[in-house]
Formats: structure tokens, sequence, C-alpha cells
């Protein structure tokens, strides 16, 4: 082989050095030969190794006089600059996504490497999901580190092109992708891409119309040449961080299609065709959403799905140690979170757990004779209690404490009155035209309650709030429809005032759990439960001085238990879900006697006879909050066809199961072996 002539890499992959044959002339040959450049960047080990120190120098030479190692020069400097302007925007997150102990962090963790997303992801609510995992690790699962998750994984397949990561509200897939740039920025990632281009979806919801150049151009201003970024030239990865934050309806069926670059098209058919492939073919995109929405995309256009777990049991304790480093602080907490199961499947959550350990501590510090909160309701009210108490507005005259309480309701109740609104339209990021339509200063969203409660995210295009926590969105929502349901004579569920009369707080807590149990996704559901919660006297009263609450003499508590226990006995033939939250709910009201009742008679195996509807319902709660009843759950002698009919969707979360000694036919048996199929939690039958 002559080897001033070609150097052979793969049969498809070569490049010719021939002088003759390199003219400047021609603008095509020289583009070719930029990216016969960056071929050679990719493969420099293996170049040197398999050439020459002076054949490589020969190299360099040639490519010079060529005018086209000054243009990779200039790419170089342009690569650099955007690495520092990206490292300078993202590193003064660090101190945010970072936990002080190193089993947690992010280099420490990895991804689950998921077949697709089932049934329940797409259609279920968030701690839902979570209480089915319970932070197990999921052993048959493939886990990624975040440098391998855009190589190929055998040696025969491809880099992926569009990438999905999936995980419920505050699981970190926000903080996952701001370390992935800080490490890519440093080097100590992926060094064979050479741009990352990072958008969050919910900046660009104050577009309209836009083209991919001139996003890069708005987004990025420091890119001189976006069409090399854009090219086959480079490898590009650009980062679509929160579709389900994207306000605009994704249709991959009827979106216009659009393969120019320079063309401006309204900015749902941007993404769409991005993702699709006929806009920036050349260009991996990396998703990330919540599960439900992740959904729309659909599953022929994603060549890899990962999902981020949550914290497990282990991680928690762990968590709670390094967070109190003073006196008996994690040891008290973490004996409650054993005691109380609710409250352990929301630590699984990372943002859940630090708002979680951030209040007890408070509490604990405050020197009052206070009980710690045993349910998610209380636990939101200590929260929304400790940021009203701990400082005033900044960038005001001092004010007087009775003004600051003022202020502080006249914020709380807005904030409710957006968070409920919102939620029903499934609306998750606000800008500061939102705000204001719903009469919020936004000078007071730098307030200590404000700061506490809303987010705020600055970007080069747009300037967005969400909520401290999704959970905690549903929780105003709920304090703002207790309130205004005991003076409203309109349905709350309607914004406009021409809707049908609906007179009553009774009327208007029907209401509510009409609308939850119509919702197929479940996404009213935690709502529901919060409003049931703030019946409890002992729940409202660290909200005492920030809701016009009223007097309750506890009437209202007796009149929801019934309601609930009635809603309980007309569940339909299958324990769906939005059943199953009926129980959460008499857990949020602390009406527990048939909880109590169901749970006592399943650890002594002493439920044959006694499952009604009612008791279906709440043994399908127990086994979604008690890790103890699904891990040994004894039904010896209790099922017949019915009953296994009744309890399929939920006997599916044990994890050993006794069904010794029942007559469930050879029908209940088939809808069972049907049912273990699509089962990764079951390991014991019996």
């Amino acid at each position: 082989m002559d080897r001033s002539k070609r150097i052979m890499w793969q049969d498809d992959c070569y490049m010719d050095l021939q002088s003759t044959s390199c003219s400047a002339s021609s603008q095509t040959e020289t583009q070719s030969k930029k990216i016969n450049l960056h071929w050679i960047q990719k493969h420099k080990d293996q170049l040197q190794s398999f050439a020459s120190h002076s054949f490589l120098e020969e190299i360099v030479g040639h490519l010079r006089n060529l005018d086209i190692l000054t243009s990779a020069e200039e790419n170089n400097a342009m690569v650099k600059k955007h690495k520092e302007v990206l490292l300078q925007q993202y590193e003064k997150h660090r101190d945010r996504d970072s936990v002080s102990c190193p089993k947690l962090n992010i280099s420490s963790r990895t991804l689950l490497l998921v077949d697709g997303l089932s049934d329940f992801q797409q259609k279920e609510h968030d701690l839902m999901q979570v209480g089915v995992t319970r932070g197990g690790r999921r052993n048959h699962l493939r886990q990624l580190g975040l440098a391998k998750l855009f190589e190929p994984l055998t040696r025969v397949s491809l880099p992926p092109r569009v990438t999905l990561t999936v995980g419920v509200a505050g699981i970190g897939k926000t903080t996952w992708v701001r370390h992935f740039i800080r490490q890519w920025c440093q080097g100590t990632i992926c060094p064979d891409i050479h741009f990352v281009l990072p958008l969050t979806l919910c900046e660009l919801n104050s577009l309209e119309k836009v083209s991919a150049e001139r996003l890069l151009k708005m987004t990025f201003p420091h890119l001189q040449v976006p069409s090399l970024v854009l090219s086959n030239a480079c490898r590009t990865l650009l980062i679509l961080d929160g579709l389900d934050e994207f306000r605009s309806t994704l249709n991959f069926s009827d979106a216009a299609p659009c393969n120019d670059p320079k063309k401006e098209v309204s900015i749902d058919d941007l993404v769409t065709n991005v993702i699709r492939g006929n806009l920036l073919p050349d260009v991996a995109v990396w998703v990330t959403s919540r599960p439900g929405v992740a959904s729309l995309i659909p599953g022929g256009l994603v060549d890899r799905v990962t999902e981020i777990p949550g914290f497990s049991p282990e991680d928690i304790q762990i968590f709670l140690n390094h967070h109190f480093s003073e006196k008996d602080f994690a040891s008290r907490i973490w004996a409650h979170l054993e005691s109380q199961k609710i409250l352990m499947v929301m630590c699984y959550i990372p943002c859940i757990c630090w708002m979680l350990a951030e209040t007890l501590l408070y509490i604990m510090q405050s020197g009052r004779q206070e009980s710690l909160p045993k349910t998610c309701t209380e636990l939101y009210a200590h929260y929304c209690s400790m940021k009203a108490e701990v400082g005033e507005p900044r960038g005001r005259e001092p004010v007087k404490s009775e003004q600051v309480h003022a202020t502080n309701r006249k914020l709380l109740g807005n904030l409710g009155r957006l968070a409920f609104y919102s939620l029903l339209k499934h609306k998750y990021t606000f800008s500061e035209q939102d705000l204001r339509a719903y009469g919020i200063d936004i000078l007071l969203t730098q307030s200590s309650l404000g700061a506490g409660v809303l987010i705020r995210r600055e970007s080069n295009i747009h300037t967005t709030y969400r909520f401290t926590h999704l959970t905690l969105q549903e929780f105003l929502a709920a304090t703002f429809y207790h309130v205004s349901s005991k003076r409203a004579i309109f349905d709350l569920f309607s914004e406009s005032t021409m809707s049908w009369p609906k007179i009553g707080f009774q009327n208007h807590f029907r209401s509510a759990f009409q609308h939850s149990q119509q919702a197929e996704d479940g996404h009213l559901d935690l709502f529901v439960r919060f409003l049931t919660g703030l019946l409890c006297p002992t729940t409202i009263k660290p909200l005492a001085g920030l809701l016009a609450l009223g007097k309750d003499d506890g009437s209202q508590k007796d009149w929801a238990a019934g309601f609930l226990q009635g809603l309980l006995s007309s569940v339909g033939s299958v324990v769906s879900l939005r059943a199953v939250n009926l129980a959460y709910c008499l857990q949020e009201l602390q009406h527990t006697e048939l909880l109590r009742s169901v749970e006592e008679d399943l650890r002594q195996g002493s439920l044959a006879g006694k499952l009604t509807r009612p008791h279906c319902v709440v043994l399908g709660y127990l086994l979604h909050a008690s890790p103890e009843c699904s891990e040994q759950t004894n039904l010896t002698g209790c099922l017949n066809y019915s009953t296994v009919k009744s309890l399929l969707p939920q006997l599916l979360y044990c994890t050993h199961l006794s069904m010794r000694k029942n007559t469930v036919g050879v029908g209940g048996a088939k809808k069972f072996a049907e049912a273990l199929k699509t089962n990764r939690t079951l390991t014991k039958l019996m």
C-alpha cells in the first residue's frame, strides 16, 4: 500500500490525500476535507499508532496549504468558547445540585436502561408510581452511567440519535442534565461530542415561530457559525430538558414537515420535526420528561429509554445522617419515617426528602411541644408556615409583623388560585405575566414565603417560574379550594362565573371528588387527598395565621369520613387506583379505623369471609402504602373468582403472595396467569 495516497480505516471509510485531486479551487471538495479533518481528530490516537510521525507531519502540512487547518483551529476556538460560557452558566447551580455525601452525588449514581414506558407510568400520578417501586433497586434492569449514555451498547450497534430519560417530578432530571453539561465542559465525559446545546422547553413557551438557526443564535449568541454546529461536520448533542413543561401539544401525525434549518415554523412543529429527524438529522437529541408526557413521542422515534431511580430507604438514611450534624435529629426523623410509611414513600423523591428534612428540623429546633407531621397535608402545612415565619419581604422598608402576616395571607391566597386553575390545565410553569394575572406581586416572589414556594429560572429567552415541587402546587390548590368553597356560589372548577350555581362546602367537596374520579390520569388524586386532610383540625393549625379558615367544630371531618366510606362501598367491580386513592384520603383525614382493622386481619391471616368492597379497596391501599403488607401477603382461603377479578390490578404489587386453599376457578387462574406476564414485582407465589 502506498502510504502517501491512502489510509485504510474501514472498507467504507477512507480519505484520499493525493494533492492532485485535492485542489482548493472546489468549494465542495474543501467542505469534504473539513469533514475528513474531524475524522482525523476523532481517530487521532489510532492514527498515531498506525502511521509514522513523519507521515502525520506531512498530513498537517498538506492541510495547512489548503487553509483547512486554519478553519479547524477557528472551530476549536469556538468549541472552547462555548464550553467556557456553559461552564460559567451552570457552575452556579453546583452547590444546589450537589449532596455532601459522595454516595448520593450523581457521579456515583446510574440510570436504568428500560425497554419503554409501561401503561402505569403513562397514566398514573407520580406518587403512585414511586409507591410501586418503593425505591427498590430493580436488579433485572441494566444500569447505565452518564459517560455511556450516548455510546453504542455493543460493538456492532450505532450511537442513539434520540435518547429519552424519564423520571417523576423532583427526581432530578434537570440536575442530571446540569451535571452532564459541567462534566462535558471539563472534558471528563463524551470528548467526541463537539457541541452540547441545552434548551429547557419551558423557555420556548414564549416563542411562536422560529427557525432552528435563529433559535440557536438567540440561545447561544457566542456561536458565530450556527450552520456549522448543526451540520454533519460536527457531532452535536441537543438537549430538550423538561418536555412536560412544554405547553404546546406535540402532534407527530399532523405536524407540517420541515427540513430547512433556516425556515421559520411554529415552535411545536420545530420540536416535533427535530425529534422526528426531518430537521437536524445529524444532531443527537436528549429529551427529559415526566413519564406521562414522554409517552406522546412515538416509540419508533426513540432509540434509547432510560429512567432515573429515586432514593432507596438506605439512600434516605444516608441523606439524613449527612444532613443533620448535631444531636440525634437524624435518628429521630428516621424512626418517624419508619412509623409513617406515607411520608417514607414521599422521601423516595430527593426533592421532597430535602423539603421534609428541612421542615422536621425546623419543628424540632423551634422548641415547641408539637408532634411531628403524620400526613402529607400536615407536612406541607408546616412547610408553608415555616417559610412564612423565616423572614419578611426583601427590597422594601421594614414593616410591622401584622402587615407581614396580611401580605403573606394575600400572597398565599393568590398562589393557591394560580396553583388550582393551572393544575386543571396541566400547567406547571408560569411567566411573569401569568403571575400578575393572578394578582401576584413579582417583588413578593423574593420574600421568604415566595422564594420557598416558587422557583425562578432565567435564560436568554425568557424568565419562568414554577412551584418548588408539583406536590406543593397541589397542596396550595387544595388550600385555595378549601377556603373558597365555603363562600363560593358557582362551580369552582369553572374559572368563569358563568356556571351552574353550587352553594355550600359539602357540594363543592363532592364536586372535587367527582372530577377526581373522572380524571383517568390521576392528576387530581393528591389534590383531593390534601383537600380531605385540611378538614382535620390538627392539620390546619400551622396555617391559622395564613388562611381565612373560620371556626370548625369537627363536624365537617365526620361528614367527610362518612362520605368517603360511602364512596368505598360504591366502587366498581374492579379496584382501580382511583378507588385506592379514597383510602389514602381516609389516611389524610386521620380516620383510620377501617385501615387498621384490615391491616390487622391481613397480618393475622384472618381475612377469610371479610373481603367486602370497602375491604378490597383498603387491601389495595395497604399493598401500595405498606412494604410489610406487600412483602408478605397472606390471602389463604380468602379469594374466589370475583375477588381475584376485583383485586387483580393491586395484587401485582405484592412481593410474596400466598393464595393457598382458594377457589378462584379456571377463569380466575387464567386471568392471574396473564397478569403475571407483565409483573416484575412478584418473586414468590404459594
